[in-house]
C-alpha cells in the first residue's frame, strides 16, 4: 500500500530521492544532463509529495508556482524497482489536488524524450504536449506538457 506525505524540499527523504533521480538522469542523458542540472534545483519548495511503501520512501515530486494560474511539476521520480505499480500516478494526482486547493487551474511540466514511460504517464493522465516554455525552448531533448486542472 502506498502512503503519500505532503512535505517541503527540506525533507530528507525527498532529498535522498532527488539524488537517485539525478543519477538516473545522468545515465539517460550523459551528453546533455549538465545543461539541465542548473534548471532542476528545487530549494524552498513548500509543495512536495513523498510516496512510501512499507514506510520506505520510493517516490517523489513537487510543484512550484509557474504563473498566476499555473503550477510547474518538478522532480517526479519513482525508484526503478517500484515502477509500474501506480505510484507515480498517485503522486501526480496528489500534486494536482493540492494545486487545485491553492487556486491553480493549470499544470505544466517538462520531461525528456528519453523518458517514454514518463511521457506515457502524463498523456494517460490528461496532459497534452505544448510548445516548450522557457528555459526549455531550444533544448531538443525536452518535451513540455500541460493540463487544465478541474
Amino acid at each position: 500500500m502506498v502512503t503519500l506525505k505532503r512535505t517541503n524540499s527540506d525533507d530528507l527523504h525527498f532529498q535522498e530521492l532527488i539524488i537517485a533521480l539525478d543519477k538516473d538522469l545522468w545515465v539517460r542523458y550523459p551528453d546533455v544532463q549538465h545543461d539541465y542540472e542548473v534548471l532542476d534545483k528545487v530549494k524552498n519548495i513548500p509543495t512536495v509529495v513523498v510516496a512510501y511503501v512499507d514506510d520506505l520512501p520510493v517516490g517523489c515530486a513537487c510543484f512550484r508556482r509557474f504563473d498566476d494560474h499555473s503550477v510547474e511539476i518538478k522532480r517526479m521520480f519513482v525508484q526503478a524497482s517500484r515502477r509500474g505499480q501506480g505510484i507515480a500516478y498517485s503522486i501526480l494526482k496528489e500534486l494536482e489536488t493540492w494545486a487545485i486547493s491553492l487556486g491553480f487551474t493549470r499544470a505544466v511540466l517538462e520531461t525528456g524524450k528519453r523518458q517514454p514511460e514518463a511521457i506515457a504517464l502524463y498523456q494517460k493522465s490528461g496532459y497534452t504536449i505544448m510548445d516548450n516554455y522557457p528555459p526549455y525552448e531550444q533544448m531538443e531533448n525536452s518535451v513540455c506538457l500541460q493540463k487544465p486542472l478541474l
